[in-house]
């Protein structure tokens, strides 16, 4: 059976007095369970764990995946020295941005070091006033009133701002071709990213055709984004700072494939994120006029004026972020994974070096033992969180966890609570149609939603 390969992992000898997890294989080798998995992974995940226990191995595409789902396994997950993040996630890298195994581990360190302390929470709020100028202007392109797709909504709005406040001021397109443009290569090339990180892009001709698009573009613009300055305070950009640092530790050629991963880390989950949280707050009366009278109890009658966003002002808005963290812990990512460097003891199995070991933030925030009601919507769970303190309700893992936490996790959640409070200052918000189902094929960052879901807005007078 193709799962026996666990016996090459350790000594002959000492194999009788070792165990693996229960593994699921298939009868081709190499792609094992593959079909299967790939159906709907989210289901497979869970029907396996009801079936094998709180840890078992999954074989599919000549990969050995090892999931855990309760504590003793997660505690590894997150502990065990021998269990890596860099090289779980390096070749995944390379395929999807084209950055070498050698650079992306020379670099991956020094890069999240410095991210780090760029969008960390010290330096957080110096955000506030790009991304509430470049929200007014795309509130302003949006019209007085309209009918959209939500997700289409949410995508005019932060495709723009992202890439105008990480990148350069002005580098997102005003020419309706050229955004069109960017829409459709961006869109391709994110929904094929979970594919495109696993086989190879030969088989993925529309795929590869918009990865080779965006970094074309790229290739354009970075002699611009490198001399470019800010008018207000001459600050750099994170993509600057990026460049700088390539700039000094490297000679490769590498500034549009780090562009890509920024564009890339900085849109796919914040766009999905942006559209549950409202289609959630719509879809709960409640919720959505509590929120609207404090918007107006800080910002005086909605609708009137520019209004600037503050830290104060978010201080005394804490629904808003609630309902955003409550989303993101329901439509959490699918898979965080690490490589195991030496066989590790998890209950009473060994794990062999070469395996991936999984968790499933996804899987993990419907546990009731961690998060009571867990299939509810429930943002005043987020009361307990100190998050004054920046700190998360125990066992949410969205944002992945340890050393390499998301370096940019504290700009894209004011990014999200800026743009829920705009909008909902600005305009009167219905939805159309009812709160779509999430896709159950991607295991790869925040759920996505299955079919449209419109959304009719109405400025306030």
């Amino acid at each position: 059976m193709p799962c026996s390969r666990q016996k090459e992992q350790v000594p002959r000898q000492q194999w009788k007095n070792l165990r693996g997890p229960p593994c699921i294989g298939g009868w081709i080798p190499w792609i094992g369970a593959g079909f299967e998995f790939g159906k709907a992974p989210l289901e497979f995940i869970e029907k396996a764990r009801i079936k094998y226990g709180p840890i078992f191995t999954v074989l599919a595409m000549g990969t050995r995946m090892t999931f855990v789902t309760e504590e003793e396994g997660m505690n590894v997950f997150l502990k065990s020295k021998e269990v890596n993040f860099e090289l779980a996630v390096q070749n995944p890298v390379y395929r999807t941005a084209s950055i070498p195994k050698n650079i992306f581990l020379k670099l991956h360190e020094k890069l999240y070091v410095m991210m780090k302390g760029k969008m960390g929470t010290f330096n957080l709020y110096q955000f506030t006033g790009q991304l509430t100028e470049e929200l007014h202007k795309q509130l302003d392109n949006l019209g007085t009133h309209g009918t959209m797709d939500l997700n289409n909504l949410v995508r005019h709005l932060l495709y723009p701002v992202t890439v105008n406040v990480l990148f350069k001021k002005g580098l997102f397109p005003t020419n309706e071709r050229k955004i069109r443009e960017f829409h459709q290569h961006f869109q391709a090339y994110d929904e094929g990213f979970e594919y495109g990180s696993q086989l190879p892009e030969r088989l993925l001709r529309n795929w590869s055709k918009s990865k080779n698009w965006l970094l074309a573009l790229f290739e354009k613009n970075i002699p611009d984004i490198k001399t470019y300055k800010s008018a207000k305070d001459h600050s750099q950009t994170i993509m600057q700072d990026i460049l700088d640092l390539l700039e000094m530790e490297t000679n490769e050629q590498m500034s549009p494939n780090y562009g890509l991963l920024l564009l890339w880390a900085s849109l796919s989950n914040a766009v999905p994120v942006t559209f549950w949280t409202l289609a959630f707050i719509l879809s709960h009366p409640n919720i959505h006029r509590t929120i609207l009278e404090g918007i107006s109890s800080v910002f005086g009658t909605t609708g009137k004026d520019k209004i600037e966003v503050s830290e104060d002002n978010l201080k005394k808005l804490p629904l808003i972020q609630w309902c955003i963290l409550e989303t993101i812990r329901l439509r959490a990512p699918g898979v965080i994974t690490r490589k195991v460097l030496k066989p590790v003891k998890i209950l009473n199995y060994t794990v062999p070096s070469g395996d991936l070991l999984m968790l499933s933030p996804f899987w993990l925030h419907r546990n009731p033992k961690y998060f009571p009601e867990p299939d509810l919507f429930k943002p005043e769970r987020w009361k307990k969180a100190n998050l004054e303190k920046h700190a998360f309700l125990d066992w949410f893992m969205a944002f992945g966890t340890g050393k390499y936490q998301c370096p940019g996790r504290w700009l894209a959640l004011l990014e999200i609570q800026m743009c829920v409070i705009l909008i909902f200052y600005y305009y009167d918000c219905s939805l159309l149609d009812p709160l779509p189902k999430q896709s159950s094929l991607h295991l790869v960052g925040v759920q996505q939603p299955e079919g449209q879901c419109r959304v009719e807005f109405k400025q306030r007078k």
